[in-house]
Formats: C-alpha cells, sequence, structure tokens
C-alpha cells in the first residue's frame, strides 16, 4: 500500500537516481524539478530538470479494486487508485561545450540500466525530503518502472506551449508506472470463506420439436391429460415444464434425451398456450437446484372438454325456450367445462344437427362477447349461451374457448364412423 505522498516520493526517488549519475559525468552538474524555463545560454549552469506535466490512469490497474462498496454503502474493501507518471526531463548547460547532450546521454544510461525505483532508494530518498516522512511507498505491491516516451515533434510542440513565452530547450519525456494511492478508509471484511465450490457445467440447449397428446394424432390435449414434448436434448440435472405461467416437474422416468411426458395441470387456460423445458444445475452444500438453460418456447391448443354429470350424461341444459313463428327456436344453452374459462376469454357455442338421414344437416355457432364476470370472480365453469333462429332437432355440442374446441365423442362401433355425444336436444 501507498500513501498520498506517492508521487512526491516518486519525483524525489527520480531525482536521486539521476543526481548522482549525472554529477559524475557532468562536474557540476544538478537536478532540480521545476517548472521549465528560458536558460541563461552560456551562462547556464549545467543542469537536468525533473517536472511532472500528466498523470493517467494506468490501463491495466484501473478497474482492479470494483467493486469497492457493499450495496448498503459498507466498505468491503481498501479503495485503491493507479495512475502513471508523465515526466519531462529538460537539460540546460553551455551549449558551446554541448552540456545539455551531455546531460541528456548520461540520463539515458542511467534509465536504461536502472528503470526501476528500488524499495533501497525510496527509503534513502526521504531523510532528504522531511515532509516524506509519513510515505510508505517503499512497502508498495508494484515497483515504479520508467520507460521512455517517443514524442513526436507536434506533441513536443503542442506540451511546450503549455509553458508560456519559454522557449524549446532539449527535452525527454519517460513514463512511470504504476503508482499505487489507497484510501483511507475502513473495510468491514466478510467473513472467510470455508469452502469453495466452483462448478463446470457443458452448455446443453433443449430443443423442442413437437407437442402432442399422448393419446396420439386425432385426439386432442385436454386438461388433466399427458402432454407428450419431443425435442433433443430435453434431459438435465433437474428438467421442469413451464407450461403457461406454471411449472410441472415430471417423474423421472417420464423423461429421457427426445421426449417428456407431463400431466396437464388443471390451472392451464384453455386455447393457446406455452410450453418450455427448464434445466437446472445442483449446486451448493446440500445440492439444491439453481438456474440453468431453458429451450425455445412451443405452442400447443388445449381444448376445453364438457363435464359429464354423476349419471354419465353430459352438463348442458336449456332453457326458456320460444318459438317464432317460422318455427324456429331461440333459448339459453348452459354448458359446465373443465378448465374453467378467465376474464376476457371468449368462448362460442357450435351446433351440429345430429341427423343421419339428413343429406344436408344443419349447423349454428353463437358467439359470447370476451368473458365478463360479477361479483368478484376470476373464473367461471358455467358459461351460457343465447341461440335464435334454429331449427328444432337434437344436436352435437361443442364449446370452443379461444381456438380450442371440446371434443366429441365417436360411436365405439368401429362400423359406424360418427359421432354421438354430447348433444341436446331443442324444441
Amino acid at each position: 500500500m501507498s500513501n498520498f505522498l506517492a508521487i512526491a516520493n516518486v519525483t524525489a526517488a527520480l531525482r536521486q537516481l539521476i543526481q548522482h549519475e549525472a554529477q559524475a559525468d557532468v562536474s557540476g552538474a544538478d537536478v532540480t524539478m521545476l517548472r521549465p524555463h528560458q536558460s541563461e545560454a552560456s551562462g547556464e549552469k549545467p543542469r537536468i530538470n525533473i517536472y511532472l506535466y500528466q498523470v493517467t490512469p494506468n490501463a491495466a490497474w484501473r478497474n482492479s479494486d470494483l467493486p469497492t462498496r457493499r450495496p448498503d454503502g459498507q466498505v468491503a474493501r481498501q479503495p485503491r487508485a493507479a495512475i502513471d507518471l508523465h515526466y519531462l526531463l529538460t537539460f540546460y548547460g553551455d551549449e558551446s561545450q554541448l552540456e545539455p547532450q551531455r546531460l541528456l546521454g548520461s540520463a539515458v544510461r542511467t534509465l536504461h540500466a536502472k528503470p526501476v525505483i528500488t524499495r533501497e532508494l525510496i527509503r534513502a530518498t526521504i531523510p532528504s525530503f522531511p515532509f516524506l516522512a509519513n510515505s510508505n511507498l517503499a512497502d508498495a505491491i508494484e515497483l515504479v518502472k520508467f520507460t521512455p516516451l517517443p514524442l513526436s515533434l507536434e506533441e513536443l510542440s503542442k506540451l511546450w506551449s503549455v509553458f508560456l513565452q519559454t522557449p524549446y530547450t532539449l527535452s525527454l519525456g519517460y513514463q512511470g508506472m504504476v503508482v499505487f494511492i489507497d484510501g483511507e478508509e475502513t473495510p468491514h471484511p466478510a467473513l472467510p470463506v470455508r469452502e469453495r465450490m466452483i462448478y463446470v457445467k457443458t452448455f446443453r440447449q433443449p430443443l423442442i420439436e413437437e407437442v402432442v397428446p399422448q393419446a396420439g394424432p386425432g385426439h386432442r390435449i385436454t386438461s388433466g391429460g399427458i402432454l407428450l414434448v419431443k425435442g433433443k436434448q430435453l434431459k438435465g440435472e433437474v428438467t421442469r415444464l413451464r407450461i403457461g405461467a406454471s411449472n410441472v416437474t415430471p417423474p423421472p422416468h417420464d423423461i429421457n434425451e427426445t421426449e417428456i411426458a407431463a400431466v396437464l395441470p388443471p390451472t392451464i387456460r384453455s386455447g393457446v398456450n406455452g410450453v418450455q423445458v427448464v434445466h437446472e444445475f445442483l449446486m451448493g452444500k446440500p445440492a439444491s437446484p439453481h438456474a440453468g438453460v431453458e429451450s425455445n418456447v412451443a405452442a400447443f391448443v388445449l381444448s376445453p372438454t364438457i363435464i359429464k354429470k354423476s349419471d354419465g350424461s353430459y352438463d348442458v341444459s336449456i332453457s326458456g325456450s320460444t318459438t317464432a313463428s317460422d318455427g324456429t327456436i331461440s333459448a339459453e344453452v348452459t354448458v359446465k367445462i373443465s378448465p374453467s374459462v378467465g376474464l376476457g376469454q371468449r368462448t362460442a357455442l357450435l351446433l351440429n344437427e345430429f341427423n343421419v338421414s339428413a343429406s344436408r344437416p344443419r349447423s349454428y355457432s353463437f358467439s359470447n362477447r370476451p368473458l365478463h364476470l360479477t361479483s368478484g370472480l376470476t373464473e367461471t365453469d358455467t358459461i351460457k349461451f343465447n341461440i335464435a333462429s334454429v331449427a328444432p332437432g337434437e344436436y352435437l355440442v361443442r364449446v370452443r374457448v379461444d381456438g380450442g374446441e371440446s371434443p366429441l365423442d365417436a360411436d365405439p362401433d368401429p362400423n359406424n364412423p360418427r359421432f354421438v355425444a354430447p348433444r341436446v336436444k331443442i324444441g
């Protein structure tokens, strides 16, 4: 760690490093730490001036201490700034004796041979500068290393233009990196980690190719029925199905790589629904499911079913029948279905004449507006339809909810392929 005196300590140590060699190479040479100024021409004493002209964040370390605070604002670790120091070395002396150039050569040689500010040099510098007595740069993790800056003529021109009314003097740029300045906040350390648990999981995303009823082709997907999800890579450590807003966990024996069988929960609404395979990973101690990967979303249509009464007949009733002058019937048909319909769902009653001798059996369709419930209800299993201008007779009954139609019972006689129920007699 190093405190706010680190920058000044680096500059002072750099002066000490260069001064010893410069005085040995050029008699009477000195090293100063001033702003560059105009030379006194031939009367100028041989001198090297060190000037810190720019400080920039260190690209490699600038984000190494993030985050330093917990969500509640407490300091989790001591903040630390990482910076690079940019120095301009200017050389003065008698030009006729080439003293500036001799000093330049001495500085380049010294910084190339000893580019690192050692801990011993840092400690040796402090006695000459009493204001650095509390510096702890010598205890820093990283030592500061100097490298020359290849400043172009344009860059030098811009740099020297900052020093107003100061003519250019032979100069050279050096960069010192990296200097750490630690904050003084006292961190609140967390408890040590007793056991590290690192997991490497192979990415295997499940893919749903088809969603069908387990009963096979020709059957509808109905509430309480078994849904068959087909695809690839469907089996995971923990495999669940997300059906609508419900999560279903099929038993392990109903899950394999290409197929999953699951009983539809009663909370699923009739109409178009989505199904998704969700893989969770077992992690932790004790192992518990964690979020993993999810498949694509596949759509299926859940068909409503007309409820049967205790005597085996379907719960379809007709009331309030009136006969028009043309003999047609108007009435109210009440049907109980499963699953219940909710607010905003569209329903329709489909009637097909059950008359095997008729060449052109009649058919009717009566739609309801989107369902609006009263008394605070959010769903109902009883739907009422107002029918009008229906010819008297016996009709097969179907209910459509958001595109899903209730199934019809077929005649068990294989030689007589026709639908036989549910039926309602009108008139």
